[in-house]
């Protein structure tokens, strides 16, 4: 896996918020506030932490590893609510603490998603799955009265999730992971929008009721081969859940188990779309072949992303049976074009970064 991106390319202003929660006035150095002087009766009130100036600040995140201090100090200076706030937070992020986990929240797809400790913290290349979600889900050819069934696997936070309903529009939403931190998160970032939170083993928890009615199914898979995660940067192998890092052997042990059933589960025409690394996409795409997806590779340079999409063919009409002669005539003729097409040449990739792969 790549590095994270420098904070300030993935941290903005909040769209997502409790409309319970009041929104306090960021602690900013050298301003105070005033306050009613004490009378003469009431205790003496604690002098309050002296401010930490923005230059020290900078220093001391820079002192501990920090590359992109300055962005990590104007981003602790805006979150904090008092000094002692600040301070706590800049010794959390001394100690190695994702930054994501300081805040309580982070940038992703324009949104701010809460993010809670020991939560998935969401990677803006990600942002490159939602963006492709979304072109397939409006192109979807279903009636224009009914929303878009999507579902978010392995959901983390639910910030894919909540990408694409804000980006959609009428959406049926379902969300699922198997770490219960992450539920509780994901249900704060999700059920806003309408969507349901469910706990368990990928489909394992959704309502049977979805099974063929999937429009867009969304799996941000772990893919870090096991021998890989210990060359993590700290504060992932340290401080985010192994199952959502660790894909096994080869990184591509979950996403064969979605592959493994994702038809059953996904609308005639819907879409399966998993994020893996470069090297891991042809395996990828083989496994979504042999397991009847029609499959293709959406590659972003500017984000290192990879995404593998992977489309169940519409159902077609079936035939009326033949009888005696006429079947097993049509039934050796089924066989020799089969074989002519396993024999065709493969179709040039295209040049926008998205081609079909042929089957194996």
């Amino acid at each position: 896996m790549p590095s994270r991106p420098k904070p300030s390319s993935r941290m903005s202003s909040p769209q997502l918020s409790s409309p319970a929660s009041p929104v306090p006035a960021p602690y900013r150095p050298g301003v105070t506030s005033a306050a009613p002087a004490s009378s003469p009766a009431s205790p003496p009130t604690p002098a309050p932490s002296a401010p930490l100036p923005l230059s020290a600040l900078v220093s001391r995140l820079r002192a501990a590893g920090c590359v992109f201090a300055e962005d990590e100090a104007e981003l602790l200076l805006t979150t904090a609510r008092t000094p002692d706030e600040l301070a706590a937070m800049v010794e959390r992020r001394i100690a190695g603490l994702p930054l994501e986990h300081v805040l309580g929240w982070a940038e992703f797809h324009g949104l701010r998603i809460a993010v809670d400790p020991g939560v998935f913290v969401p990677r803006r290349r990600t942002e490159f799955l939602v963006g492709q979600a979304v072109g397939l889900g409006r192109r979807a050819g279903r009636p224009p009265s009914r929303p878009a069934v999507v579902v978010d696997l392995c959901c983390g936070s639910g910030a894919v999730g909540a990408a694409l309903a804000t980006a959609m529009g009428r959406v049926e939403l379902y969300a699922a992971d198997i770490e219960p931190a992450a539920v509780r998160c994901a249900r704060r970032n999700i059920a806003p929008l309408g969507g349901t939170v469910y706990e368990g083993d990928l489909f394992a928890p959704l309502p049977t009721g979805l099974r063929g009615r999937i429009d867009i199914l969304v799996a941000n898979v772990p893919y870090v081969p096991t021998e890989e995660v210990g060359l993590l940067p700290p504060e992932a192998r340290e401080y985010e859940p192994l199952v959502a890092l660790d894909g096994g052997a080869d990184g591509l042990d979950v996403l064969r188990r979605v592959t493994a059933v994702a038809a059953q589960w996904l609308a005639p025409g819907g879409h399966l779309l998993v994020e893996t690394s470069e090297r891991q996409a042809p395996l990828a795409v083989e496994e979504f072949t042999r397991r009847g997806l029609l499959p293709q590779v959406a590659v972003s340079d500017e984000l290192y992303a990879t995404v593998v999409i992977g489309t169940r063919p519409p159902t077609a009409p079936r035939p009326e049976e033949p009888k005696g002669a006429e079947r097993t005539a049509r039934r050796s003729a089924r066989g020799t074009a089969g074989r002519s097409a396993r024999t065709a040449p493969s179709p040039a990739p295209g040049t926008d970064h998205t081609t079909a792969s042929p089957s194996p």
